[in-house]
């Protein structure tokens, strides 16, 4: 491509314009080392040429007609692989120049008599290839990435979806076993242990539902957690009624799980202890609290907590209430209420991943 020995180009080089002394220079400068020059008259020739392909580089002359160069410009890279595009100005006023390169021109010279012209020439053309072919082999690599990304998501989606299904399986299998267990001791424990995987299983649930299969959205999660505990109750024909209200919010599925194990124990605690001959509501709440974070409530309207201890404290229950609340760096406590009773675990923003939305959403039946 020049007389230093240093050129590499064999491709086609497209001269759009009628100046003879630019198409003179592209021929003393391409074709000596092995490339192919070939010109067009105007903008709309050239364009129709680079349309049928096999261009590596377009010398543009810059004429009086700034409009049909600027048009070229954009017709051109609008192309799949549009090639780099160097301008050529017979005038020392750049302003033509720059509005090449804001059209989309990949470099510009100057057009001066003499052999600096050529190395100049030379120099852009080099420069405007290199540049294009970085930036294609970037938008590959960023493309086999995405693909990698994707392929990866479809997977994962698909690992939810089965876990999901397997743990339904788990469940479906401890509720038989319940239903052929005369004992109504362990017919509670296998029951509480069906709410227990359900919490799990919904997670899997509600991030294979989810466009961010990497993240839960909590007013979602914890409405499914809900509804099975309302499948479970109506089975055994508890009187309670469950309803939630939710603000949004974003959080990692670790964490969602945590959370969702701490409302169904509190939940099927209050099931059980707060309406023991009457019917009533028990409410699951997730409110946001000014800049400090969250409250996870439950609550009901019931016989209250006698001596100010709950019942199912000792139990299993209360231990794998206590380890979740330390596993979110909080602790369960019992506001004091005309009647019923009210367990709240403050929640600390930084365990969310954005800021939820003030609409929540209400569910009741």
């Amino acid at each position: 491509m020049s007389r230093d020995g240093n050129a590499d180009f064999h491709g086609v080089v497209l001269c759009v314009g009628r100046d003879e002394e630019i198409a003179r220079a592209a021929y003393r400068v391409f074709r000596r080392d092995g490339g192919t020059v070939v010109r067009a008259d105007d903008a709309a020739a050239g364009l129709a040429r680079v349309a049928r392909g096999d261009i590596a580089a377009v010398i543009l002359a810059l004429g009086r007609r700034a409009s049909s160069d600027e048009e070229f410009l954009q017709a051109v890279n609008n192309l799949p692989e549009p090639p780099p595009v160097v301008c050529v100005t017979a005038s020392t006023d750049l302003e033509s120049a720059i509005d090449a390169l804001n059209a989309g021109a990949t470099g510009f010279v100057v057009k001066t008599a003499g052999p600096d012209f050529e190395v100049q020439l030379l120099a852009a053309l080099r420069q405007s290839l290199t540049q294009t072919r970085l930036h294609r082999e970037k938008d590959r690599a960023h493309s086999e990435v995405r693909e990698e990304r994707d392929r990866a998501v479809a997977l994962l989606g698909q690992v939810n979806h089965r876990i999901a299904n397997s743990l339904a399986l788990v469940m479906s299998l401890a509720r038989m076993q319940a239903a052929a267990t005369p004992d109504a001791t362990a017919k509670s424990a296998l029951a509480e242990a069906q709410a227990r995987i359900a919490a799990v299983a919904n997670v899997h649930r509600t991030l294979y539902a989810s466009e961010d299969i990497l993240v839960v959205d909590l007013a979602a999660y914890l409405s499914a957690v809900v509804d099975e505990l309302r499948h479970s109750i109506a089975a055994e024909n508890h009187g309670a009624t469950l309803s939630v209200r939710a603000v949004n919010a974003q959080i990692n599925t670790e964490r969602a799980v945590a959370i969702g194990m701490i409302a169904t124990e509190l939940i099927t605690n209050a099931i059980k202890y707060a309406y023991p001959d009457a019917s009533g509501e028990v409410r699951l709440l997730f409110e946001r609290v000014g800049e400090a974070g969250f409250i996870l409530a439950i609550e009901d309207d019931g016989v209250g907590l006698k001596d100010g201890s709950d019942k199912g404290a000792a139990a299993l229950g209360g231990r794998i209430v206590r380890a979740m609340a330390r596993s979110l760096d909080t602790e369960l406590t019992y506001e004091a209420r005309p009647a019923g009773t009210r367990a709240v675990v403050p929640l600390a923003a930084e365990l969310f991943l954005d800021s939820p939305s003030e609409e929540p959403s209400d569910r009741r039946r």
